[in-house]
């Protein structure tokens, strides 16, 4: 087939995307295919004209533009199939306050949070006892994320979040481990427990791309109820979002034995050290056979 890879894009993960699309693309090569990248940040303008004579569109953006919707909804007026969720549960998933309404809709345990605005200032009313999580809203990779401790740090992690021309999510800081679960054709796959490394406190960006960065366990040694626990919670948030295809949800497991969901990613990174590919391998799946099983899946849902 011919496939158009697209990655890179403008958002602030962007290396990351290009990083994973190398891969992608040795493999799209791989299994036969002709492939052309298509960067949006640099050949926007090619993209409906070449999408509308591709076979597929293998999706590798993160962030906004990417995982927002936006490039499915121009894949779709092109009539083109591509992998992973459709625009608007893609918008859902990736504003992290939307996707914890569902969550919460839903009865999947999630951590308390606020949302807060430019509208609100430097020096909000925070209903949340310290520590906490200041994340932006919309994005990912823990790229603007910190861990503020005392209310004099909250200003300033807020600031930097709206520098980004975002709104930030602050969340209750739960202790705990750190376990992601990816679902495959709703199907959950194994557990894999993170243990940040470099004296991190949680599992940054250093922690999730660097070489010698979080050691990461597949399948996780917990268990077999928490496994189960986790995988059903995945699926039910996979599925109260509107996903299809593939996903990978981040939880916490608290001191009391409860699994907090934190977030759901559509587009799942796809670097040599990304975690759904680790995963996927337990079920035998090497990266090839996962990158053919996702077009496989995009097809049945959206072929021509």
């Amino acid at each position: 087939m011919h496939v158009i890879l697209l990655a890179g894009g403008w958002s602030d993960e962007r290396e990351v995307s290009l990083s994973g699309a190398r891969n992608i693309a040795a493999a799209l090569e791989r299994l036969g295919h002709e492939v052309r990248l298509i960067d949006p940040a640099l050949n926007f303008q090619d993209l409906m004209r070449e999408a509308a004579k591709a076979d597929f569109a293998f999706m590798n953006l993160h962030g906004t533009p990417g995982e927002d919707g936006l490039f499915q909804a121009m894949l779709d007026a092109a009539g083109c199939p591509y992998q992973g969720s459709s625009p608007t549960p893609s918008y859902l998933a990736l504003n992290k306050a939307a996707s914890k309404e569902v969550f919460e809709a839903n009865d999947i345990p999630t951590p308390e949070w606020q949302f807060i605005s430019r509208v609100h200032g430097l020096a909000p009313d925070l209903r949340l006892d310290y520590p906490v999580f200041v994340k932006p809203n919309k994005g990912g990779s823990s790229l603007g994320m910190a861990l503020v401790r005392a209310g004099d740090r909250l200003g300033p992690a807020l600031e930097t979040i709206f520098a980004m021309n975002q709104s930030a999510l602050v969340e209750r800081y739960i202790p705990g481990m750190e376990l992601t679960c990816g679902i495959l054709d709703e199907t959950p796959l194994p557990l894999i427990m993170i243990r940040p490394r470099n004296n991190a406190e949680y599992f940054d960006y250093d922690n999730k791309y660097a070489q010698n960065g979080a050691e990461e366990i597949c399948p996780a040694p917990v268990d077999e109820s928490v496994t189960r626990m986790i995988q059903e919670h995945s699926l039910r948030a996979h599925k109260a979002l509107g996903l299809t295809g593939y996903s990978r949800a981040d939880f916490i497991l608290g001191p009391d034995g409860t699994p907090y969901l934190l977030e759901l990613n559509t587009l799942p990174g796809m670097t040599a050290t990304s975690l759904l590919p680790q995963a996927a391998a337990q079920v035998g799946y090497d990266f090839d056979g996962l990158i053919a099983e996702l077009i496989r899946l995009g097809l049945e849902q959206r072929g021509r």
